[in-house]
């Protein structure tokens, strides 16, 4: 039984007699009516996958012109909407123009029902992809809309972030490929997306890729999508993240967790500007604008061989660092109101201020997990407020975190530093790496593999 809804159209009561004895065995519902006229109801009352539509409906009439109205008729209701026309006169002009006009298939009566189940089935298949593509482009468009509401715009008067912002608008029209270096909890995400929004691919799909994430085996077929039958599993054939960012920008975020055999793929697929699926021969092109992020320093990685030098080049023909939170000064307070602005509309809050002491506190305070802590502890402090203006209480920075930022300011390198912060989130959590994860912003794959990396 196939999953389609069918109305069948036409005059002669025999023929939708035998349609529908025949087609009931082989679909999901098939509706009769004599009348186009009552379409509207039909297609107003029920949920319709595929019509076949009669050509003539007036006694004598055998030129058509019925059945390519109703057809421009239906298709203004819905343009996706399967239209199989069917007439007993046979005419190839007519066919032509009922093609060109948008039918998706003509049968001549009297069909053979194979023949019609064939064309049907076909018919079938191609409705549930069109309601596919179409569920797709509404979820994209409802993503697009999200982040252009998540990220009005980039927050910060420090003079590190302006010369960025400049920046920021001189390369983001461009295609070249970007590297955004910086802490964890500094913004990165947020740079690609303004870097996305910027450019001349931002009607396209921005593509967000956290190799953080993704285990190694799988590397290949979420990257670079399989064919059926490639694996066990692989029931159907699956496009990767670089095709299905097509046109778009595709943020690969974590860059510097991958493995040496995985960095060679994948600067072959940059190289080539081409993918091959797993399972398959076929070679791919690829049109993406490339962004790349990590918190881990590739340079010394270079250096060590742990990163490939020829991947870093090309992935950073613009390089932006972003300085930790703790570095920016009244950034702290400016980014502190506009997370009491939105989170007072999130949950219905009138909090009009942050005390003063408030303020004095979240300048002291270290910012371990930067602007991504700012943003929890501003969360944290709203629902917790009960007057007009938040306090120090309110924000709950203990005395015992205020001991971390006198050795985070120092110029410790960017590995010791990471390594003191996961092994003090874990002692404080007593080994929870849920919980130690929650603190440091990251994902437990990631943490994980930051205990390994550090032999902790």
């Amino acid at each position: 039984m196939t999953e389609a809804n069918i109305l069948v159209i036409d005059d002669d009561d025999d023929i939708l007699l035998s349609a529908r004895l025949y087609l009931k065995q082989h679909f999901n519902q098939v509706l009769t009516c004599k009348s186009p006229k009552e379409i509207n109801v039909l297609l107003s009352r029920n949920e319709i996958d595929i019509i076949l539509l009669d050509m003539n409906y007036q006694k004598g009439a055998n030129d058509g012109r019925e059945g390519l109205y109703w057809l421009e008729h239906i298709l203004s209701i819905d343009k996706d909407y399967v239209v199989i026309l069917m007439t007993a006169f046979g005419n190839v002009e007519l066919a032509v123009q009922a093609i060109k006009k948008g039918a998706t298939d003509f049968i001549l009566k009297p069909w053979e029902n194979e023949k019609l189940f064939a064309t049907l089935s076909a018919a079938s298949k191609l409705r549930q992809s069109n309601k596919k593509v179409k569920k797709l482009e509404k979820i994209h468009t409802s993503m697009q809309n999200d982040m252009a509401r998540k990220f009005e715009n980039l927050v910060g008067n420090h003079e590190s972030v302006q010369q960025l912002q400049k920046t920021l608008v001189k390369v983001a029209p461009t295609d070249a490929n970007v590297l955004i270096l910086g802490e964890n909890g500094t913004g990165k995400q947020v740079f690609a997306l303004e870097l996305h929004k910027n450019s001349l691919r931002h009607k396209q799909i921005f593509m967000h890729v956290d190799l953080g994430s993704l285990n190694e085996n799988l590397f290949e077929s979420e990257l670079f999508g399989y064919a059926k039958g490639a694996f066990t599993d692989a029931k159907e054939d699956k496009p990767g993240r670089f095709e299905m960012a097509e046109g778009g920008t595709i943020f690969l975020d974590e860059i510097g967790n991958l493995s040496l055999p995985l960095q060679a793929k994948l600067l072959s697929v940059l190289q080539n500007r081409t993918v091959t699926r797993l399972g398959e021969s076929k070679v791919r092109k690829i049109d993406v604008r490339l962004i790349s992020a990590t918190n881990m320093p590739l340079n010394e990685m270079v250096a060590k061989g742990t990163f490939r030098q020829d991947l870093l080049f090309r992935i950073n023909t613009v390089e932006l660092i972003l300085p930790p939170l703790r570095q920016r000064g009244n950034d702290i307070l400016l980014l502190a109101n506009h997370f009491l602005q939105n989170f007072n509309a999130k949950y219905h809050k009138n909090i009009l201020s942050i005390k003063a002491q408030a303020s004095q506190t979240l300048l002291n305070y270290g910012w371990p997990g930067n602007i991504r802590e700012l943003q929890h502890v501003l969360e944290r402090a709203v629902i917790m407020a009960d007057g007009i203006e938040i306090s120090s209480e309110d924000l709950q920075l203990s005395p015992q975190k205020f001991g971390t930022q006198n050795v985070l300011q120092t110029d410790m390198p960017l590995d010791e530093m990471e390594k003191m912060m996961v092994n003090k989130a874990i002692e404080k959590h007593k080994g929870n790496i849920s919980r130690a994860a929650a603190e440091l912003g990251l994902t437990r794959a990631a943490l994980y593999r930051r205990i390994e990396k550090f032999g902790l």
